[in-house]
């Protein structure tokens, strides 16, 4: 595995079993431990079961495997899963030393592996046959131990409070790669807001290009940034959003006084036509999950990805973002922000 790689996927531009055999390749390296963290996980065929056994064949070789992943039970579902046909974050609780996160009404929305403590996986990619098939997404590897103490630390943390409160608490050094790259990763609800407040200053900072896939836009200082940043001459812009995400959240803000302000400041943004919102198939209990999911922001030769969302609720999540400064991994993620904007531009 390189230092620092990176895998995009599109609506129906890979299989199931091409994401999957990357994630069994990755954990199946593993000597010592997996700590993994996981929003979602469901599959339609036996990849769940792979997976289980997977984990299973590692904890065989004396590896160390612990799992923590948002509580569901905590919240309302439309149709419960039946007892004979557990899910498969159950099924993970059964086969490996695991947690669920209660973080009501906040998310355990995290989507890592830390292997050997030296070896990051993470991104935007929920384990899913839709997140693998229908979705925009990113999946970031990166070996390093530096920065996989970040990620452990962070996890112990979530293994320790069982909470998403009170978490991400600290601050990460940046670790330099093979070729020069740096690297660091901030966790949030600790540094949700700073989180925040780094994309907007890069964004800001940014001289030639600005490349945006995410599917929601309502953190204050991105969005002000941004609609500051669309009158501007010199900058190249290119923001992708998920609409039928963002429509709900136009009527959110309108049923809310409190957050009516902000709908100008978006208004603005898709009005320059520097914004192309994916026309993906709005929620609903069965139905297909194809919305525009990836979140990553290009900002020169910056790059800022992981499993937040652009958003003021991405900040009180269980939420971790890279900052990486390297050109030519900045560059391919401009390239692919330029695919999805192109796909979904009017």
């Amino acid at each position: 595995m390189a230092d620092l790689d990176v895998v995009f996927l599109t609506d129906g531009g890979q299989d199931v079993a091409a994401v999957a055999s990357r994630l069994f390749a990755f954990l199946r390296a593993a000597t010592t431990s997996l700590d993994i963290a996981v929003y979602d996980a469901h599959f339609d065929d036996g990849t769940g079961d792979e997976l289980i056994r997977t984990l299973n064949e590692a904890e065989g070789r004396g590896v160390r495997v612990r799992a923590v992943y948002n509580d569901v039970h905590e919240r309302p579902v439309p149709i419960p899963p039946p007892p004979h046909d557990p899910s498969l974050l159950q099924q993970l609780a059964n086969a490996v030393p695991a947690k669920p996160i209660p973080g009501v009404p906040d998310l355990m929305h995290h989507k890592y592996v830390v292997r050997d403590g030296a070896a990051v996986w993470t991104g935007s990619t929920n384990w899913t046959t839709d997140a693998w098939t229908r979705m925009e997404n990113l999946i970031v590897t990166v070996q390093s131990a530096d920065l996989a103490a970040a990620y452990t630390e962070d996890f112990e943390q979530l293994w320790t409070k069982r909470h998403v409160a009170r978490t991400g608490t600290f601050d990460d050094r940046p670790a330099r790669l093979d070729g020069g790259a740096t690297v660091r990763a901030l966790f949030s609800p600790g540094r949700g807001h700073k989180m925040s407040q780094l994309v907007a200053t890069r964004i800001g900072q940014a001289s030639a290009r600005v490349r945006i896939c995410s599917p929601v836009l309502t953190s204050t200082p991105i969005l002000g940034t941004l609609a500051e940043l669309v009158d501007e001459d010199g900058v190249d812009l290119a923001i992708t959003v998920d609409g039928p995400q963002m429509v709900q959240v136009l009527a959110q803000w309108r049923a809310d006084g409190r957050a009516a302000w902000k709908a100008p400041l978006y208004e603005k943004i898709a009005a320059s036509g520097k914004l192309a919102a994916k026309p993906s198939t709005p929620y609903a209990p069965g139905r297909v999950h194809d919305y525009m999911h990836a979140k990553v922001a290009v900002c020169d030769d910056w790059t800022l990805t992981g499993s937040y969302n652009l958003s003021h609720s991405g900040e009180l999540n269980a939420e971790n973002v890279l900052d990486i400064r390297d050109a030519a991994f900045a560059d391919r993620c401009a390239a692919f922000c330029d695919e999805v904007h192109a796909r979904y531009a009017r």
